[in-house]
């Protein structure tokens, strides 16, 4: 087992140093936001939930619509540089949302497009973050690299949803977004200046090209497409039972917000066990051992519907966040090592764009399936739909038998035998 003072090593890297605190500062900046647009655009004179779901739609809709686009310009173009441009983006776009709440002036069209220029950095992102990674580390410290920048994560995240509430009522929304605007620039600044030892990894003849050729490495992988098929129906289950399903049973018979408080911050505790236990675990069927795992993800929805007691669901929500982050590790990793580097950006954003195409159909669903079959059939419906989908990925046999990559070996050239292999 590698020492763990060896991968905290990592934290003496200049480029790995500076990108942690990019990561963790961007997410901080981005956990500011929900809250602060919500009361904030909420709070304006004539607002009604319509207003809000307009400008949550304008930022969800071209960060799924452009995610494929954004891999490619990540694989085409440095991707320090693809990173410093999206979160200089989204600066500017929260400076100009907490710039309209403070004066007043909001039309309704300016919140929209520059809701619409966060959605738009987003989607660079994702693609980029998950390229720039081998870029900065040598192959055999991805894994560590990947559960530090996840504890990074998890902190900013666990520390946006204790501050951005107190935030929004001491600030303002307005100033609360000014201040994740300025967040957004100091990660723009911070990620500017990686010198990753690799940059631009090469181009196809148009933007058409590179995504077929995208499209091979993702489908030539059956481990691949298979799990990223499975977590589309397991995110849709999961964003109803979460989302919508869970709450209810709270408000009903578990005593409210504080009760469901309790199994958020369960679900946090098991993201910090699991991406510290990620560090220290080397699998040699990393994709099999993570959905292994993933199979208990189900258990606060199992209790939920069974009306077990509230700290029976905080623990299964502990075993949840574990879980997930100890899997979010080993996928992230094994795609690294998996996927040629050139490559890398394209893949990640079809697993972007594939495991989260069905979230928000769950959020429709939640409501009828309760409305017609109760919620709690409902919320072990969902723990039914996620054990199975991951029994059926279990299936496959390229999800059990690939094995963990000597990461002294660089990752396969795109279009070689080892790359089209199951």
């Amino acid at each position: 087992m590698p020492s763990l003072r060896r991968d905290l090593g990592l934290l003496r890297d200049r480029n790995f140093a500076l990108l942690l605190a990019a990561r963790t500062i961007s997410l901080l900046g981005a956990a500011f936001g929900p809250v602060a647009i919500a009361f904030g655009v909420l709070g304006l004179p004539g607002a009604t939930a319509a207003t809000l779901s307009a400008v949550l739609t304008a930022e969800a809709l071209p960060m799924v619509a452009l995610m494929l686009v954004g891999g490619v310009i990540a694989d085409r173009m440095p991707r320090h540089r693809v990173l410093a441009v999206a979160e200089t983006c989204n600066a500017l776009a929260y400076f100009a949302l907490g710039a309209m709440l403070l004066t007043g002036w909001a039309p309704l069209p300016a919140l929209i497009v520059a809701s619409a220029a966060s959605g738009i950095a987003s989607s660079l992102i994702y693609p980029a973050i998950t390229g720039i990674i081998p870029d900065v580390v040598p192959p055999e410290r991805l894994q560590p690299a990947n559960a530090l920048l996840g504890l990074g994560g998890n902190s900013a995240r666990f520390a946006g949803l204790v501050l951005s509430g107190a935030a929004v009522v001491l600030l303002g929304a307005g100033w609360s977004l000014m201040a994740s605007g300025a967040l957004f620039a100091v990660a723009g600044v911070l990620v500017a200046l990686l010198r990753p030892g690799l940059g631009t990894h090469g181009a196809g003849s148009s933007m058409l090209a590179d995504l077929r050729a995208g499209w091979h490495e993702f489908t030539s992988r059956q481990w691949l497409w298979v799990v990223v098929l499975q977590f589309s129906l397991l995110v849709m289950a999961l964003q109803a039972a979460h989302g919508v399903l869970g709450p209810l049973v709270a408000r009903d018979e578990l005593g409210g917000a504080p009760a469901w408080s309790a199994v958020l911050a369960g679900e946090a505790a098991g993201m910090f066990a699991g991406v510290t236990a990620a560090m220290r675990i080397r699998p040699r069927r990393p994709i099999l051992f993570g959905n292994m795992l993933v199979l208990a993800a189900a258990l606060p929805y199992l209790l939920l519907g069974l009306s077990a007691p509230l700290w029976t669901i905080v623990a299964g929500a502990f075993v949840l966040g574990a879980t997930f982050e100890v899997f979010g590790v080993l996928w992230s990793t094994t795609m690294q090592r998996e996927v040629p580097p050139e490559a890398l950006s394209r893949v990640a954003a079809y697993d972007a764009l594939g495991s989260l195409m069905l979230g928000p159909l769950g959020l429709v669903l939640a409501a009828p399936a309760a409305h017609l079959a109760g919620v709690k059939p409902a919320l072990l419906g969902c723990a039914a739909v996620m054990i199975l989908a991951t029994l059926a990925a279990l299936l496959a046999p390229g999800v059990r038998n690939l094995r963990a990559r000597d990461p002294e070996l660089p990752a396969p050239a795109a279009g070689s035998s080892a790359a089209t292999s199951a």
